[in-house]
């Protein structure tokens, strides 16, 4: 049985093919080609696909009004006071909560703080609700410096190392941060940074 032949190469001419060595020119053309269907395609987009603003993740609510809360500290007929605020959506649930630094007002000396996570009524009319607090002002220290950060809330705390040092000036600071994790505050304190 005969054996078919092996099939015939190209000519092996110098210049070879017309079709067989790509030029410059060409690949040009190739890719002008190319970019303008890719192009087209990309401004057209795909058929009744349109982006519209409801499906941006909406802002959270605003926080609850820190004013119209009513706080934990005895403060007589003067009533207690917020000397800062923060807000945002801290539990992930598409309403922000406010964070509340209150202390009663104070003619000298610094009074101890209070600082609470305030979160909406559960009622229509009903006052903001204390849903955490993270410094009680039994405790007998000053907050500064609030922050908050997505799901994180930062302040340095002001303290006394003895109650011999006077209530006007605090001698101890801490940097203190509470993280909102497995639906919790959770502390962490920077280490001490000694006096003042």
């Amino acid at each position: 049985m005969r054996a078919f032949p092996p099939p015939s190469s190209p000519p092996s001419s110098p210049g070879g093919p017309s079709h067989a060595r790509s030029r410059p020119l060409h690949w040009l053309v190739t890719a002008a080609a190319l970019a303008g269907v890719l192009g087209g395609t990309a401004l057209l987009g795909p058929t009744g696909a349109t982006a519209t603003p409801s499906e941006r993740p909406a802002a959270p609510a605003p926080g609850p009004d820190a004013d119209t809360a009513r706080y934990p500290l005895d403060c007589g007929p003067t009533g207690a006071e917020v000397i800062d605020r923060a807000t945002a959506d801290l539990d992930g649930d598409g309403r922000a909560e406010t964070v509340a630094v209150v202390r009663c007002p104070a003619g000298i000396g610094t009074p101890p703080s209070g600082m609470y996570v305030l979160a909406h009524p559960t009622a229509e009319g009903e006052r903001p609700r204390i849903a955490e607090t993270l410094v009680d002002p039994g405790e007998d220290m000053s907050v500064q410096d609030l922050a908050v950060h997505d799901r994180t809330i930062s302040a340095r705390l002001l303290g006394y190392s003895s109650s011999d040092v006077p209530r006007c000036c605090p001698d101890l600071a801490r940097d203190v941060e509470w993280n909102w994790r497995d639906g919790k505050f959770v502390l962490r304190a920077a280490p001490p940074a000694g006096s003042v």
